[in-house]
């Protein structure tokens, strides 16, 4: 728990200085009445041309926005999460009855709940789409109330949130067994997380524990699912310790390769090394709609991956696949040259690494660096 902690305090002062933080006030015909969201858009927003990202949508905006945007800033700043449009809606006073549903008959909204239901799905939605450059990933994220309410979502047949991130949630009527019903049904990929803790009431914990366990009896290979009981947290500080824990959850496939990817997923293969590689970005591309170039440190994860397992011929893929990140950098010369390198050619290596010196220095690949490449392979 305390490293969560540390990643909220120092994503405090991270906060500031990347956050695009406005609000605006949306006319709401289903509500009849206007309503205030907050918006934060990422740094490099509106620097690249056709560049989408992530929608996370917070119910209870007024206190989740800032603890989750600034997790959000402080994970991308090393890397570990994307850049996502954080919109989150207040539902502050006099807003308490956005939640409201059938808690006598089949749990669904009612009155201002179904119009508030409405309000997200017809006209929120769409609004923040027709506006901004947001991907087909949306999150939606929730806190007591708004997290059980959120789930009547994945009541619909198309639910139009990708991942669910629900913190200590007040569950609706046999929510506990018609929502698993309804997540062994989903046809695509979906995220799903879900807390408690010891500080929530005794009835609210039990329900949530419940539903955990029928969750997790769910046989459906579309859901990836993670449910956390914090010890010695209250119904409130249970927040600062779900957030990280839920992004780090619905983005694991985004992070850069890990020294733990490394040693137990990469250079035990048999081969293949460079599919692996594409795999990857593909993945974070049909995930979470995220299209990015290759890191340059994956890059060298995969060459010391084919080195240790003498698999030299793949260097001659790697060098296709870095020419296409970076066609005018020095990499793909220089797995070119490792390739001829490696495979006894050094005549062949030492044009490449001198095809390698009039290209775009790149990651720790220096021209003094293809210079003595070359010198050896004389």
């Amino acid at each position: 728990m305390k490293k969560q902690v540390l990643l909220f305090v120092l994503s405090l002062f991270v906060c500031p200085v990347f956050a695009q933080k406005t609000t605006d006030t949306i006319h709401s015909q289903k509500l009849k009445e206007d309503r205030i969201i907050s918006i934060s858009l990422p740094a490099s927003y509106g620097k690249e041309k056709n560049k989408k990202y992530p929608l996370l949508l917070l119910l209870d905006g007024d206190y989740l926005f800032e603890p989750f945007n600034g997790a959000l800033k402080f994970g991308n700043y090393w890397d570990d999460l994307p850049e996502v449009i954080v919109v989150g809606i207040d539902q502050s006073r006099p807003y308490s009855r956005d939640s409201e549903s059938d808690v006598d008959q089949n749990g669904l909204p009612i009155e201002k709940g179904a119009q508030f239901f409405d309000f997200i799905s017809m006209e929120l939605l769409p609004t923040l789409e027709k506006k901004y450059d947001i991907a087909a990933f949306k999150i939606i994220a929730g806190h007591d109330v708004t997290a059980g309410f959120m789930n009547l979502f994945l009541y619909k047949d198309n639910s139009p949130f990708d991942a669910y991130i629900s913190m200590s949630p007040e569950l609706g009527t046999e929510m506990e067994t018609r929502l698993p019903s309804r997540l062994s049904l989903i046809k695509k990929p979906l995220f799903y997380y879900q807390s408690t803790a010891d500080g929530d009431l005794k009835k609210m914990q039990d329900l949530i524990k419940t539903l955990d366990t029928n969750i997790k009896s769910v046989k459906n290979s579309n859901l990836y699912y993670q449910f956390d009981d914090f010890k010695n947290a209250s119904h409130y500080s249970l927040v600062l310790f779900s957030i990280p824990n839920a992004l780090y959850h619905i983005f694991g496939a985004y992070q850069p390769i890990s020294s733990t990817e490394f040693q137990t997923k990469i250079v035990t293969l048999p081969n293949d090394y460079v599919g692996y590689l594409t795999k990857k970005y593909d993945i974070i591309e049909k995930s979470y709609g995220i299209k990015m170039p290759i890191r340059i440190n994956d890059f060298k994860a995969i060459e010391a991956a084919i080195l240790k397992n003498n698999a030299f011929a793949e260097f001659e893929q790697l060098a296709t696949l870095a020419k296409k990140s970076y066609p005018r950098a020095m990499l793909s010369q220089y797995h070119m040259g490792m390739f001829y390198e490696k495979t006894g050619d050094t005549k062949k290596a030492a044009k490449a690494y001198m095809n390698a010196y009039n290209m775009d220095e790149i990651g720790n690949l220096t021209k003094d660096f293809m210079l003595e490449k070359a010198d050896q392979m004389k």
